[in-house]
C-alpha cells in the first residue's frame, strides 16, 4: 500500500527513479539477481562498463542499501557483491520494465522507423519550401 504524499520524501523518490533509469545500475542489479559476484565477473558480465563506472555504480548501490559488499580475509583479499533484500525487491520493477520492452520490441521499432521516415520527409519538405 502506498504511503500518503510526503514532500520531505520527494528527493529520495527522485534519486531512486534516477537509479531505476540509470542503465549501469539496472544492468548490475540484473547480473546480481543470479547471486553474489566478484568485481571482475561483474565487469565481464556488464558489457561496455568501465572499471571506474562499475566502481561508482557499486558504491551508489551499496549506499542506497541495495548491494552488500563482503571482503574475505584472503591474500589477495576477495571481494563479493550481492543484492540485499531491498536490492532484490528493487530488481522486480526493473525486470517488469525489461519484460515490457521485450513484449513490445517490434512495436517500438516499427514506431521508430515510421517516425524517422515521417520526420525525414518533413525535413525534406522544409528544404523545398525554403528554397522555393
Amino acid at each position: 500500500m502506498c504511503s500518503p504524499y510526503d514532500p520531505a520524501q520527494c528527493p529520495t523518490v527522485s534519486e531512486m527513479l534516477s537509479r531505476l533509469g540509470d542503465k549501469w545500475s539496472v544492468l548490475v542489479i540484473m547480473v546480481l539477481r543470479k547471486g553474489p559476484q566478484r568485481f571482475s565477473d561483474l565487469k565481464r558480465a556488464v558489457v561496455g562498463i568501465s572499471q571506474r563506472m562499475l566502481t561508482l555504480t557499486l558504491r551508489a548501490l551499496e549506499r542506497d542499501g541495495m548491494v552488500k559488499r563482503t571482503v574475505y580475509p584472503t591474500v589477495p583479499p576477495r571481494v563479493e557483491y550481492e543484492l540485499t533484500e531491498v536490492g532484490q525487491s528493487f530488481s522486480e520493477p526493473i525486470e517488469a520494465v525489461g519484460g515490457w520492452v521485450f513484449n513490445n520490441y517490434s512495436k517500438i521499432h516499427d514506431a521508430r522507423a515510421e517516425f524517422d521516415q515521417r520526420t525525414a520527409a518533413e525535413r525534406g519538405n522544409d528544404k523545398l519550401i525554403r528554397i522555393g
